[in-house]
């Protein structure tokens, strides 16, 4: 697994298994925050003192913590529950070494000092404080969506690339995430591609464009309908 220094001066990593990096080269950190958690009304969602989130394939947590960053700073008292499924434990432990321009990033850390049964088919990394609660769930996300029982205000959907990773951007595996989201949700996630936003429709969701950071197609924000 080969470290890359990104646009923004945040570190990625790259996976020998799917051939690609975990984030947007011009800028990991840039990505967690205008691609995933702005696009979403987080804001709003603290002022009423509660969010809950499902992040998708979790990688180093910069999604999460972003998301954090922007609750605790409209609402310091906001309560705050997310569900992470990341599969793969070696980017994992890299996390400990990272210190990316994340201000709650120290709470990912944390995270994965957790306590964690290895013998379990679905081991969870846990995280609880006085209002922000996570539960990492190590294993395949096509598995683990069928664990959760939850409906969750924001998913975060962020998957190696369609061509890389297919399983997770089929209309059936968004049919599972439909289930997970309340009826005013929002999923965000990086791809716009024609066969991702059909896939998204016929399982339940009206989609429309996100921001472009770093390339001129924008990201997809999707809805229940």
């Amino acid at each position: 697994m080969r470290e890359i220094m990104t646009g923004d001066g945040s570190m990625t990593f790259h996976s020998e298994a799917y051939g690609e990096s975990y984030h947007s080269i011009t800028g990991a950190v840039e990505e967690a925050f205008k691609k995933f958690v702005e696009p979403t009304h987080i804001a709003g969602l603290a002022d009423l003192g509660m969010v809950s989130i499902l992040d998708v394939c979790f990688g180093l947590g910069y999604n999460t913590a972003a998301a954090l960053d922007k609750i605790l700073e409209v609402n310091p008292g906001c309560k705050v529950v997310v569900v992470g499924l990341e599969k793969d434990r070696e980017i994992l432990s890299r996390i400990p070494g990272l210190s990316p321009q994340i201000k709650n990033y120290h709470v990912i850390k944390e995270l994965v000092k957790s306590n964690k049964n290895e013998d379990s088919i679905i081991n969870n990394y846990e995280y609880t404080d006085k209002n922000v609660r996570i539960n990492l769930l190590v294993c395949d996300a096509l598995e683990g969506v069928k664990s959760i029982k939850l409906k969750f205000d924001i998913i975060f959907h962020d998957p190696f690339s369609p061509k890389k990773n297919p399983e997770l951007w089929t209309e059936d595996f968004f049919r599972q995430l439909r289930k997970l989201i309340k009826p005013d949700g929002i999923l965000t996630t990086y791809s716009c591609a024609g066969m991702v936003r059909r896939n998204l429709k016929a399982a339940g969701f009206e989609v429309k464009d996100g921001p472009c950071v770093g390339r001129r197609s924008p990201s997809t924000v999707a809805v229940p309908v």
